[in-house]
């Protein structure tokens, strides 16, 4: 073989090692925000049982993008005004408008259900798009799925005001609120076409989200009575559990995720999550596996699934 031929097949075998390592770190990281997202709505409702919702999810935000800032930092890596503008931007909507609800809501809305809520995301993902670009194109498939998805949430909701608690149907309805405002997050995070870093990005965010969430429990008094010898042990192995895997590990993932897919296809990931999760809060905290549910669940998952398909047929025929 002559060195140009053998300069070739080296070419070639990198770039094919380059391909098939990059499919497999973005096999990863979906099976990351499949499965660590599906089980933080269980998380999420056992952490709240005795540390306030707002404080909750404002200081492990903190914990886990103090840490990755850290991380950055010790890398070189050094943010620009445009990337700590739009972490603001991006730490309200996913942070202080997404979690903060999902997880205000979780202390008296079953984690399966809250995961079902939260699965409307592509849905909303699809027509804040399209009212951004201006363009409303629909297809069978997107029609019947959005039309599925909204009979599956009028379910969850009007199966929470049968139960007779306003408690209960306000809190679903603040995470169809919480769904709204990350997808609004989503969009953003798209269009204002940052490059940089996942890592340093991920940590911007998450600490700009953190102040707000902290500020916003302290001025609504999440401080009065709260003492950490109130903890529990369940409530503190689940904090823990959310910075480490449901901040650190899956957030970060997420941010790659979106710098290399569309964000119809990250979002995909809402209709594994409320299957784990349905399942997390049915086998470990004795959450209602009702025909309702079931049915709902049925729905939700579908609609997002056709959303999702009918989104990609759109894309190809442009």
């Amino acid at each position: 073989m002559s060195d140009t031929s053998q300069a070739i097949a080296q070419a070639a075998g990198r770039a094919y090692a380059v391909t098939a390592s990059h499919r497999v770190r973005a096999a990863l990281a979906f099976l990351a925000i499949y499965l660590i997202w599906g089980s933080t709505y269980l998380a999420i409702r056992y952490a709240v049982q005795t540390i306030p919702p707002l404080y909750t999810a404002g200081f492990r935000h903190l914990c886990a993008g103090s840490f990755l800032l850290t991380l950055a930092l010790l890398k070189g890596y050094r943010p620009t005004w445009a990337q700590i503008r739009a972490s603001v931007v991006i730490g309200f909507f996913f942070f202080l408008g997404g979690h903060g609800l999902l997880h205000w809501a979780e202390r008296v809305v079953p984690s399966g259900t809250a995961s079902l809520l939260i699965a409307t995301e592509p849905i909303f993902v699809f027509l804040l798009s399209s009212a951004a670009a201006r363009t409303w194109k629909l297809n069978g498939m997107l029609l019947t799925g959005i039309l599925i998805g909204l009979l599956g949430v009028g379910i969850l909701v009007r199966g929470t005001t049968l139960e007779g608690s306003h408690v209960l149907t306000l809190g679903a309805v603040a995470i169809l609120v919480s769904a709204f405002s990350w997808s609004i997050g989503i969009i953003y995070s798209r269009r204002s076409h940052l490059s940089g870093n996942p890592l340093l990005l991920s940590a911007l965010s998450l600490l700009a989200g953190s102040v707000m969430l902290i500020s916003t429990g302290t001025l609504t008094g999440e401080a009065k009575g709260f003492a950490l010898s109130q903890v529990s042990t369940r409530s503190l192995l689940a904090f823990g559990y959310l910075v480490v895997f449901g901040s650190i590990v899956a957030f970060t993932t997420y941010n790659w995720l979106l710098e290399h897919y569309s964000p119809t296809l990250v979002a995909t990931h809402t209709y594994v999550n409320p299957v784990v999760a349905v399942l997390l809060g049915w086998v470990y905290a004795g959450e209602a596996l009702t025909m309702r549910v079931g049915v709902a669940a049925t729905l939700v998952v579908l609609a997002v699934v056709l959303v999702d398909r009918g989104t990609n047929q759109l894309r190809n025929l442009v």
